[in-house]
């Protein structure tokens, strides 16, 4: 760490802490500089966009410059614009990450690159509603990781009301994944969908490979025919078997829980039409423009870095929560958990020296109301500190009586209230302390586009945290290890550990 970010860090450490009830008391207008509204459209009589309010976290004025000055000593300006120029911002293995290109947003090659590709994505989805490819009822789509959370948190958004084609997204390597997917399928009017980076992902391609056994099992006489493959390594998918019209490739510097603007996009743009589908890309490529040219604390995602580092460095909290209160939002949180946590649960710097302090938290969460009924006695009672997300839509998703959706909302913003202001009892037992921190985002609707923007702004809120901890968000290492043990045990390694030797022997493995 250089001196100038430690200086910066121990000035951060040195501020004086006052609790929410004293910071609302001593600032009047606290609520209009932390709390933003982001706009989609300038249509007054249809509002789009999203308002994020970091009102309720423990930032203040002095905090903020030192974060302004920790972003200043971290480089964060150089390395914003390293990221959308197209150059290096993963150093271990020596790559870009151009996850904005796709969306129309970054260097000039790539963004027309990415065009060409989107292109040919969108004249195949086009094909399969047009009906070129048969009737076309039912998608299996195969992936894991990024390739398959990216699809399912937006199919299971946008698909109630937009629905065109049945999508079903198949990860685990668990046979009842697919016996699920296979179920709700009939074979004669379903394609799959098979997305790996690499197309040699051991669980995808072991998935594919059944898929395509269920298709020539019940009377599908080109099953290869009914196959569509998403990969940076197109010639890969040919050699399995795929016709190279019906193989999308993307870029291989996109990552995975990067991947849902790429041809990783396929089976939303299935299901919900390609128009919707380039309507996400714009809500995102509005956050990257904002991201890209907006500096300090009026940069949304960098403010919302600042508190996520308060908390996790300053003052210790290891985990972080977000609840959607909104069922379409259920996977929302799975989704954060694995692009914040994959991409920042490091141990060192991006020059490969041990890290100073936590760098990601662990991310979890649920839906509203349903957690209050499980988890929110912790959150207002217990011993942890956990910061909050809320994200809540002014529109419902439903057509029942409107107090199912006013209740839903008066619930969320109750909750934090309840969060920040806590309640005194002489019962110990009936107390709440109050001063829990909570941020919301409250979106006009949730729409295709503003769940572009929702997700563009995630992803950049991850990258300030990674510069301003000096780490490397983009690649992900971790994952490998378990991975290179389970192919040694496939392939009849012994003298494990005598537990895993003891669990490899009772499952019949060892």
């Amino acid at each position: 760490m250089t001196q100038a970010r430690a200086n910066a860090w121990q000035q951060l450490a040195d501020q004086p802490r006052a609790t929410l009830a004293e910071l609302f008391a001593a600032d009047p207008a606290r609520v209009d500089w932390l709390a933003t509204r982001f706009d989609l459209s300038d249509d007054a009589e249809q509002p789009a966009g999203m308002l994020l309010d970091w009102s309720k976290t423990h930032l203040t004025r002095d905090l903020v410059a030192g974060f302004e000055a920790l972003a200043e000593a971290s480089d964060f300006v150089e390395m914003r614009r390293r990221l959308f120029a197209g150059e290096v911002v993963n150093p271990t293995e020596n790559r870009a990450a151009e996850h904005s290109a796709l969306r129309g947003v970054g260097k000039d090659t790539s963004v027309e690159e990415a065009a060409a590709l989107r292109q040919r994505m969108g004249l195949l989805v086009d094909a399969i509603h047009d009906g070129a490819l048969g009737d076309v009822r039912h998608l299996i789509h195969i992936g894991i990781g990024g390739s398959a959370l990216g699809p399912a948190v937006a199919i299971d958004a946008l698909s109630r009301d937009l629905e065109l084609v049945d999508v079903h997204v198949v990860a685990n390597i668990d046979g009842v994944a697919l016996e699920d997917a296979f179920a709700a399928c009939d074979p004669e009017t379903t394609l799959i969908a098979v997305a790996s980076k690499t197309f040699t992902t051991i669980e995808t391609m072991t998935n594919a490979a059944s898929a395509l056994k269920w298709l020539a099992d019940n009377g599908v006489e080109d099953p290869y025919g009914r196959v569509i493959a998403l990969t940076a390594y197109p010639e890969k998918a040919v050699e399995w078997g795929v016709d190279e019209t019906r193989v999308l490739p993307f870029a291989e510097s996109v990552g995975g829980r990067y991947s849902l603007w790429s041809s990783i996009g396929f089976p939303i743009a299935v299901s919900i039409g390609w128009e919707e589908f380039e309507s996400m890309l714009a809500g995102a490529a509005a956050v990257d423009r904002h991201f890209r040219d907006t500096d300090g604390i009026d940069n949304l995602p960098l403010r919302a870095a600042m508190a996520d580092l308060y908390y996790s460095r300053l003052m210790g909290c290891e985990t972080r929560a977000v609840f959607a209160y909104d069922q379409r939002l259920a996977l929302l949180p799975s989704y954060l958990q694995q692009l914040e946590m994959e991409s920042n649960g490091k141990s060192v710097t991006a020059e490969g020296e041990a890290v100073d302090g936590h760098t990601a938290p662990i991310t979890w969460g649920g839906v509203g109301t349903d957690a209050q009924h499980a988890v929110f006695q912790l959150l207002h009672q217990g011993t942890h500190i956990v910061p909050i997300d809320f994200i809540a839509s002014i529109a419902p998703g439903d057509l029942q009586d409107p107090a199912h959706h006013r209740i839903l909302l008066m619930n969320c913003f109750a909750q934090g209230a309840a969060l920040m202001a806590g309640k005194h009892s002489d019962d110990p037992a009936r107390a709440y302390p109050g001063d829990r921190p909570s941020a919301t985002i409250l979106v006009d609707d949730l729409d295709p586009a503003t769940l572009g923007a929702l997700i563009a702004f995630h992803e950049h809120r991850t990258f300030c945290n990674a510069v301003l901890m000096g780490i490397n968000p983009f690649d992900q290492f971790g994952v490998e290890l378990g991975k290179e043990i389970a192919k040694k045990i496939e392939g009849g390694a012994e003298d494990f550990d005598a537990s895993t030797d003891a669990l490899l022997k009772a499952a019949g493995l060892g």
